[in-house]
């Protein structure tokens, strides 16, 4: 019964278009803060590897829960980490603004009632600290706990953008290409200087030709699944570089490594050579 509450009010957020009216504005807005290069990737986690919110998420969440616990037991440690979750709290909401601002649509709207639940345990939690240090703990308890209601509303829709929704995953994961040698275009068919795609064994690959030289990257974007064929190509001064039309991901044709985010992942690159007249590539060993 509760699961299909919670299945109910997640789908009702998702169809409820007059959210856009604010949503809209506000990701445009933090797009914007964020389009730095330096800024994307460290809110990204493209420096980490892997996406900085979710790790970032735990420190809050395990900070106020334990908070609760020694509250339970009128432990007055519980103020110290009341404290380190709101301190926790500011770059998490940093990096998972970042990363909101990439969606579009149902996970555009799902992530403003996650950020508004989370807004509202981050409020919570800081009356909270100052009740209990004007000596008010019974009203300082019981605002925290309040608090820990809201950041688990905030937590489930966060699971659900994540798991559900597949935000901010690899979406290069599974599809590898194949293991042999596999014809994908005629070397005629290859333009100089512009991004083709071709399928590979039902994968779908970019290629890029620079004079005589041939690469061959994952077309799907690791971030959000962009095409990087209809993306651009330029020059880094390590080599040449796609960038997704998505949402700017950056990464270098020769190893596939991200230059700038928000994506964090590489794209899984390809071993390319030419025979009888057509381009084969492979996964590289």
């Amino acid at each position: 019964m509760a699961v299909t509450l919670l299945e109910d009010l997640v789908h009702r957020i998702e169809h409820a278009d007059n959210l856009d009216r604010v949503a809209k504005p506000i990701a445009s807005k933090v797009g914007e803060l964020v389009k730095p290069r330096p800024v994307r990737n460290f809110l990204s986690g493209t420096w980490l590897g892997h996406p900085l919110h979710p790790l970032l998420s735990d420190l809050p969440i395990g900070a106020w829960s334990m908070a609760a616990l020694l509250d339970a037991l009128d432990v007055e440690a519980a103020d110290i980490l009341v404290g380190a979750g709101i301190v926790a709290a500011v770059p998490t909401a940093a990096a998972g603004a970042n990363d909101w601002s990439d969606t579009y649509g149902e996970e555009t709207r799902l992530g403003l009632v996650h950020a508004a639940s989370n807004s509202t345990a981050l409020v919570l939690q800081i009356a909270s600290l100052l009740a209990r240090r004007r000596d008010e703990r019974g009203l300082g308890k019981a605002l925290s706990l309040a608090g820990v209601a809201a950041m688990f509303v905030g937590g489930y829709l966060g699971g659900h953008l994540t798991f559900v929704k597949a935000v901010d995953v690899n979406h290069t994961a599974w599809p590898t290409g194949p293991d042999s040698w596999t014809s994908v275009i005629a070397e005629a068919d290859l333009a100089d200087g512009k991004p083709t795609k071709v399928d590979a064994g039902g994968v779908s690959v970019l290629l890029y030709r620079h004079g005589n030289t041939i690469q061959a990257l994952a077309n799907t974007c690791s971030h959000m699944g962009g095409p990087l064929d209809e993306g651009s190509v330029s020059h880094d001064g390590s080599g040449d570089c796609v960038t997704c039309p998505w949402h700017g991901s950056t990464f270098r044709l020769n190893d596939g490594e991200v230059v700038r985010g928000p994506a964090t992942i590489p794209q899984p690159r390809y071993e390319t050579r030419v025979t009888n007249g057509h381009i084969e590539v492979r996964v590289r060993p």
